[in-house]
């Protein structure tokens, strides 16, 4: 394959098939052109940034990256309703070329319905497999324009950023004795469903023809055809970005509007603090007065420019010594003191999960049940892990160990108590109830595999994002690559091995050379495969992208092991 750029027709560039693409080229590329739009948006020059749109959309880099996005995503064996999947590499490669802008013309929505917590269903529009990927093709072009037009204390749906990031947040604004006493609990009703097209056509920064097609392409329930005249479909790749684009500008213009109207020293006495997570946000003020009178009207009306309103069943003004939820936490005063805990719904609502699991799973093994509930159980903790949540683990684990000891008598209602303990509850160290079996692994060894202990785990507080982080901007690539490594290493689940591995590549792909991330994915990969003999050391193991991962199985590539630090 020549070496090239990536940039161009894909017809005379592209390489011979979909694992001969050098992912780390396209990669560098792609990244190169959404550095220079970021630039061009941080000088104001929008003709600049749209001939730089229009020159990465029409790559192959930004073709391939789409097309590998949409496959190696959750959703990749999800069709829409033409019920086609992109499984093979051909299919890939093959569908490099159909990301044409001219003669695109989008197919409607396969519509879908989920649970919510409060018992209704919030539905989904599933795009064909060619939208997703048109989708995520103009995502890369719109991402550096919204990224460098956020408000800096935005937190959903942005790299890097997270509820966590969203919660510290709200605990620098609130903790202090002099902080603001008053919180604007805000919801948008039906945010996604009912965003004004025309205002997304007149403020979006990308192709409007294409982002018009999207919007207007329809949806498709039981055999029927319902025409889509207001929303952005909840399903979509693209649709929590628009989402952003829509709502960028409700911190910043506030403060702008607060200090035109009462002076910039009298606004800031105000302690006016927006934090936003999607379309939830709480607004933080000096008095109920100033939240009711000043705020909320502003908001009303900036979300009516877009289409929107509140809900009024979900928005309130409390002061912060009665508490509210935010993201699954309650956030309230003792004393003076701020302390952050899990919301008990958020708690019934988990504990609802795991209930169902159990009741619906009365016949499997002990060890079949404790494998399903584990990965929901450390999910859980590990979320609530940078709060105050010592007391909701013991409490949940109380809850659960009474479902399973029901769970392990109805198995067998003619025996003993201490029979039953024996079996299914023995002592372990300290603790003398432990829901454990004994297991047999591959080698034929024997563990002990038992239920995830909640309320041993660590409480690690979280360190938020510096707000006016912008990962496309060059500027800040030092804090970025330190911020990556700090979470990718505390959140790896095998943190110890995976952590040397990690470290010692300095957080880049042993094959590509380019970042590991959690939006990447990466695969634990033997240097001499385990059917050949090789073992589990480090120093038979590297890190590997998943698509470089099959790269190296299918064009038997050799992988060179980094030394480790």
């Amino acid at each position: 394959m020549k070496e090239t750029t990536y940039v161009g027709s894909v017809r005379s560039r592209a390489p011979e098939n979909w694992h001969a693409i050098d992912w780390r080229l396209v990669e560098r590329n792609v990244r190169a052109t959404q550095l220079r739009i970021t630039k061009a948006v941080q000088e104001g020059r929008w003709r600049k940034v749209k001939a730089l749109q229009r020159l990465l959309t029409r790559s192959f880099g930004a073709k391939a990256l789409a097309i590998r996005r949409v496959t190696e995503n959750q959703g990749k064996r999800t069709p829409g309703i033409d019920k086609e999947l992109w499984k093979s590499p051909t299919a890939k490669q093959e569908a490099i070329g159909r990301l044409e802008r001219r003669g695109y013309r989008p197919k409607p929505l396969r519509r879908v319905f989920i649970p919510k917590a409060n018992g209704k269903q919030r539905p989904l529009g599933i795009p064909t497999m060619l939208d997703r990927a048109m989708q995520a093709l103009h995502l890369l072009a719109l991402e550096p324009v919204c990224e460098s037009m956020s408000d800096p204390n935005s937190y959903g749906f942005r790299q890097n950023r997270s509820t966590h990031d969203a919660m510290g947040q709200l605990f620098v604004s609130l903790s202090k004795k002099v902080s603001a006493e008053w919180v604007l609990e805000a919801d948008i009703r039906g945010c996604f469903d009912h965003i004004s097209h025309d205002w997304l056509l007149r403020n979006a920064c990308m192709d409007s023809e294409v982002l018009g097609k999207w919007l207007k392409a329809g949806v498709v329930h039981k055999g029927r055809l319902a025409p889509t005249d207001e929303g952005t479909p909840q399903g979509g790749i693209i649709s929590p970005t628009l989402a952003n684009v829509t709502l960028n500008g409700l911190e910043s213009g506030l403060i702008e509007h607060l200090g035109a109207r009462f002076g910039k020293t009298k606004a800031k006495g105000l302690k006016i603090n927006v934090v936003r997570y999607a379309d939830d946000f709480v607004i933080t003020g000096i008095s109920k007065e100033v939240l009711e009178d000043e705020v909320k009207p502003w908001v009303v009306e900036f979300l009516a420019i877009r289409g929107l309103q509140l809900s009024e069943e979900k928005t309130r003004i409390v002061h912060i010594d009665e508490g509210f939820d935010f993201l699954g936490w309650n956030f309230r005063k003792y004393g003076g003191k701020l302390l952050i805990k899990p919301s008990k719904k958020n708690a019934k609502a988990f504990y609802s999960k795991v209930k169902e699991v159990v009741e619906r799973h009365k016949t499997v093994t002990q060890e079949e049940l404790i494998r399903m509930l584990n990965p929901k159980l450390r999910g859980w903790a590990n979320y609530h892990r940078p709060v105050v949540a010592k007391e909701a683990f013991s409490r949940m684990e109380h809850l659960i160990f009474w479902k399973l000891w029901r769970w392990a008598k109805r198995r067998h209602p003619r025996k003993k108590v201490n029979w039953i303990r024996k079996k299914y509850f023995p002592p372990k160290d300290r603790r003398k109830w432990v829901f454990q079996t004994t297991v047999t692994k591959d080698d034929g060894t024997r563990k002990r595999l038992e239920l995830y202990d909640l309320p041993a785990t660590k409480i690690e507080r979280h360190k938020k994002i510096r707000g006016d982080y912008n990962p496309f901007d060059p500027a800040y690539e030092l804090y970025g690559e330190k911020l990556r490594l700090e979470r990718m290493v505390k959140n790896m689940r095998h943190r110890l091995q995976w952590m040397a591995l990690y470290r010692s590549q300095r957080g880049l792909c042993a094959l590509c050379g380019g970042r590991i991330t959690r939006e990447t994915g990466w695969h634990d990969h033997h240097l001499i495969y385990k059917v050949a003999g090789g073992s589990d050391s480090l120093k038979n193991r590297v890190l590997l992208h998943p698509v470089c991962h099959t790269r190296t199985h299918q064009l038997g590539l050799k992988v060179v092991k980094p030394p480790l630090t």
